[in-house]
């Protein structure tokens, strides 16, 4: 490896700084209403119910204030400045995604580094490259970002959805795709939903009725599939389901054969109905395949009169059936690919059917016939991430992408026939993995149950129990947290620190057994499980609480407010983003209803108030408690998980410190949403700040001397990017 500057710090030259003391933070006045809420005749205030109000000039005066104070603290932290320029070298890369045929033309994103938004390129079958949609130009601040676009069959019409300020509510255009010139026809306020073409005439596509008062806070809970006619108005779109019943979510796609139109309702994330309508004759009507919400399925396929479905019905890990499409009801199904003691998420493409399996959060994948027969387990180029594996029945060469926490997200193409993979696009990043180290442990939890953690460090990095160390996790909603790479995480590693992250129950790193252990009245199971993790780190010499930070998004942020309120002795840093705070009103919030499945809600009964007020994070912070230092983060645009649960927390974190407390700032991005198509410099900017307040707090000074070359990395033969080893 050539001598480079090691940005921050040459291989292990951190500083520790004794905590000099500090003025304390003067933060702005939060005034306390009196708002009283009876559940079940036990009285909870809500003394900042007003921050509910996203539209009211009070509260954006408050965000205002907050943000002076918060960007006023990070503005002195000396080596903020070279995280940020560290970071931003290390991201300029070239990044592209595997190519997808539409028609007769190649499509891939492409971003050349440090552009906001990946754009979107075609190659026609001579090779000519040319842009077809960049988002770069859609806003001059880089916050409006393409979420989707579909083709119809022959490729020559387009429809994509756009998100501006990182809203969940988008608009769908409608575009000539071998022009690139507007048909003239967008579909207004639509929000979770995909994009499905019938033919070229017209295509399916789901939302809400405009909620009253904010567009951003309101609570929408009647979402419809309706279909939109090219060249008529919007306002004419037909209903296809959800008239006069009331469904929290539901979508509709074509099968790729164009036959059947399959449509799903769910009142929750977990659980849905499934139906499907005969195109070829669509007055047969609605036919229904589920009629209940106890489990997933999903129809993969229509080949031959058949329907391919994957579903976790009598099977918690998954598995793949089959059933007569003309007979299609769920008592009917015939299993074609069993459940296995691995989690399953099949895919289709090159007319083979792969079953993308998780096994203790790393990827096993196995290509099957149609008949259910195995071709072959795919040999994946290490232990990690492994995510593609689709296309359309004739494509011979398919692609998928490979990362873990030490190696770039990397494509390759793969042969269905010969089973062979061969290296398509290679990122360039600028640092050697083989001086970096993943391993997984297991460690085990309060009630003895098992838990994997991969532990990601730089080689020659000793256990002495001063390492700066990131415990990430998030435990809910079925999501597995599967290896990936970051260049922030590369930077965090190159200063000396540990990235850790936990597989925690409430994932679906096990199965729906793993993902209903961590809910409802299982919640804590969750917390007890991070907790845990901590505790091997600093029972192991990785780390001390003086040096060990957690890190959460969205039901993750509620992870870390809980823990943090329950084991506040344990960290030295909190980081809470776009967090679910108020556990007794999320539901009340745009489409935080459909979250009742993992969390139920304060409605439900007595007993279920009862426990979400015992972790509820607003309600658990105590004066006069010793707090870790807290940066939350959120977006003033987040319909998800609206600001006010950061607000709320934040205001009442503030109000519970002494002059001798830790810092417990709030940091909100204007013109940003939940997370998704957030603008490369908005990303980058608040990593840089999370990294430095986390580090400032812990009192490591990076070395980042400007212009002086740090030591050489030391080049370390590596084995295998992950060791497994049993904790």
């Amino acid at each position: 490896m050539k001598n480079t500057v090691v940005a921050l710090a040459a291989a292990f030259g951190l500083t520790m700084n004794a905590q000099t003391s500090k003025p304390p933070i003067q933060y702005p006045e939060t005034k306390k209403g009196s708002v009283t809420d009876d559940y079940f005749g036990t009285n909870v205030p809500d003394p900042y119910r007003w921050l509910e109000d996203d539209r009211s000039a009070e509260t954006a005066k408050w965000v205002t204030e907050q943000n002076k104070v918060t960007f006023s603290y990070l503005d002195k932290i000396p080596f903020r400045d070279a995280i940020k320029t560290r970071m931003e070298k290390l991201w300029n890369y070239e990044r592209i995604s595997a190519p997808f045929r539409e028609g007769d033309i190649y499509y891939y994103y492409k971003n050349n580094g440090l552009q906001n938004q990946s754009v979107l390129y075609r190659k026609d079958k001579n090779g000519k490259e040319e842009v077809f949609l960049d988002p770069n130009t859609f806003s001059k601040d880089g916050t409006t970002s393409l979420s989707q676009v579909q083709f119809t069959k022959k490729g020559e019409l387009a429809a994509y959805m756009i998100s501006e300020g990182g809203s969940d509510w988008g608009k769908i255009i409608v575009m000539d795709a071998l022009t690139k010139k507007l048909t003239g026809e967008t579909i207004e306020n639509v929000k979770f939903s995909s994009i499905s073409w019938n033919g070229s005439d017209g295509f399916y596509y789901s939302t809400y009725e405009k909620p009253e008062g904010s567009l951003l806070s309101a609570k929408t809970d009647t979402h419809k599939l309706y279909y939109h006619k090219l060249g008529t108005p919007q306002n004419s779109d037909k209903v296809i389901f959800g008239e006069g019943q009331k469904r929290r979510y539901v979508g509709g796609y074509v099968t790729e054969d164009g036959s059947y139109l399959i449509i799903t309702a769910a009142n929750s994330t977990s659980g849905k109905e499934l139906f499907l309508l005969d195109l070829k004759n669509p007055k047969s009507g609605i036919v229904t395949l589920v009629d209940n919400m106890n489990n997933d399925s999903s129809v993969l396929d229509h080949r031959n009169g058949k329907l391919y479905i994957y579903t976790n019905y009598n099977a918690p890990n998954g598995k793949v059936v089959v059933v007569d499409a003309k007979a299609p009801q769920q008592a009917n199904w015939k299993d074609l690919i069993p459940e296995s003691k691995n989690v399953l998420s099949p895919s289709m493409g090159g007319g083979y059917i792969f079953a993308k399996y998780i096994k203790d959060a790393v990827s096993v994948v196995t290509q099957y016939n149609y008949d259910g027969k195995p071709v072959r387990e795919i040999k994946l180029p290490g232990l990690g991430s492994a995510a593609g594996f689709e296309g359309r029945p004739d494509e011979k060469i398919l692609y998928y992408s490979f990362t873990n926490y030490i190696v770039p997200g990397t494509i390759y193409s793969y042969d269905t026939s010969t089973g062979s993979s061969t290296i398509y696009s290679k990122p360039d990043v600028k640092f050697n993995s083989d001086d970096y180290v993943s391993e997984q442990v297991f460690y085990t939890s309060k009630d003895g149950i098992r838990i994997p953690m991969i532990i990601t460090y730089r080689k020659g990095l000793k256990r002495n129990k001063h390492n700066p160390t990131m415990l990430y996790g998030y435990g809910g909603f079925n999501i597995s947290l599967t290896p990936a790479f970051s260049v922030a995480n590369l930077v965090w590693m190159e200063n000396g620190g540990i990235y850790a992250v936990a597989n925690l129950r409430g994932g679906g790193e096990y199965g729906r057994k793993w993902h209903d252990a961590g809910t409802k009245l299982q919640k804590q199971n969750v917390f007890d499980d991070f907790i845990a993790a901590a505790e091997y780190l600093i029972k192991n010499d990785y780390t001390s609480p003086n040096y060990l930070s957690i890190r959460g998004g969205s039901n993750g942020g509620l992870l870390v407010g809980a823990t943090m309120a329950q084991r506040p002795e344990l960290f030295k840093v909190a980081l809470p983003a776009v967090g679910v705070l108020d556990m007794l009103r999320y539901h009340t919030f745009t489409s935080g209803a459909g979250w009742a499945y993992d969390y139920g809600t304060s409605a439900d009964n007595a007993e279920m108030f009862h426990y979400l007020k015992g972790y509820s994070p607003l309600h658990n912070i105590k004066a006069g408690t010793k707090y870790p230092a807290t940066l939350v983060t959120t977006g003033d645009h987040d319909d998800r998980v609206v600001p006010a649960h950061s607000f709320k927390f934040a205001a009442a974190l503030q109000a519970a410190t002494t002059a001798n407390s830790a810092p417990a700032l709030i940091r909100i991005d204007v013109n940003a949403g939940h997370g998704a198509g957030k603008s490369v410099a908005q990303t980058i900017a608040e990593l840089t700040d999370i990294q430095a307040f986390t580090l400032y707090n812990m009192g490591i000074e990076p070395q980042a001397m400007k212009g002086r070359k740090g030591r050489p990395a030391r080049r370390i033969p590596s084995d295998k990017s992950i060791r497994n080893k049993k904790g």
